[in-house]
């Protein structure tokens, strides 16, 4: 399930936020990098220590927690601090898979990555190549949204960014811990909120069907959820 889901930040809270990204203490990506994607990998990262990561962090997992489609369509469990990445002057990464398991600096949380997101920054016609090219079973999808969207895509998905040839590419990047950690799971919950959701405003709430079908929903969600 690859989701877009717009205006997950505002023209000036993007603009803020990149005034503030702007000025930061860029650091080589290769760093924070996995020895099998270390020589795919060719960006500038914000340290996640640093005062301004865990500033603009903890808005954006702010912003998300009041947005039913985010909740309604990932059920997060656990969400690991945002993370901020630059491509410029051909930067690029290639072909790889995101780690399964990813552990929040300086604590013992660790979070099983089942959705991937990326929170774009800079606007398609800032900056020439950077799609984000991602594979599974809904095909090859290249992904370039405005700025303030944000793309959704499971953690098994394998993807890239192309080289970025002209401007610069600014996003946020991050994954979560579903409490439903089956993809083809979770796609069916959000497909049978998405209709009753629909049918609510058809119909009203209180149409017996709407309230069984809210019932089966809420005991799949019972039947297939991990709070682990």
């Amino acid at each position: 399930m690859l989701l877009h889901l717009k205006d997950i930040l505002t023209k000036e809270q993007v603009k803020e936020i990149r005034q503030a990204l702007d000025q930061a203490n860029w650091q080589d990506g290769k760093l924070t990098a996995g020895n099998a994607s270390r020589q795919q990998k060719s960006n500038l990262q914000l340290n996640q220590e640093d005062p301004l990561a865990r500033k603009l962090g903890d808005f954006l997992l702010h912003t998300l927690s009041q947005r039913e489609d985010f909740m309604g369509s990932a059920l997060p469990a656990k969400i690991f601090p945002p993370m901020f990445n630059r491509y410029e002057r051909g930067g690029a990464f290639g072909f790889h898979v995101d780690n399964a398991i990813r552990q929040v600096p300086n604590t013992p949380v660790k979070i099983r990555t089942d959705l991937s997101m990326t929170i774009f920054l800079s606007e398609p016609e800032e900056y020439e190549g950077g799609e984000l090219v991602i594979q599974d079973t809904f095909g090859t999808q290249e992904v370039k949204l405005p700025a303030g969207d944000m793309v959704l895509y499971p953690s098994t998905s394998v993807h890239k960014v192309n080289p970025v040839t002209k401007g610069a590419r600014v996003s946020s990047f991050f994954w979560l811990q579903s409490l439903v950690s089956d993809n083809e799971q979770r796609r069916t919950l959000h497909q049978l909120d998405q209709s009753i959701q629909g049918l609510r405003k058809e119909h009203g709430e209180e149409s017996e069907h709407i309230q069984n079908l809210i019932w089966v929903y809420h005991n799949l969600l019972r039947q297939w959820s991990q709070t682990n």
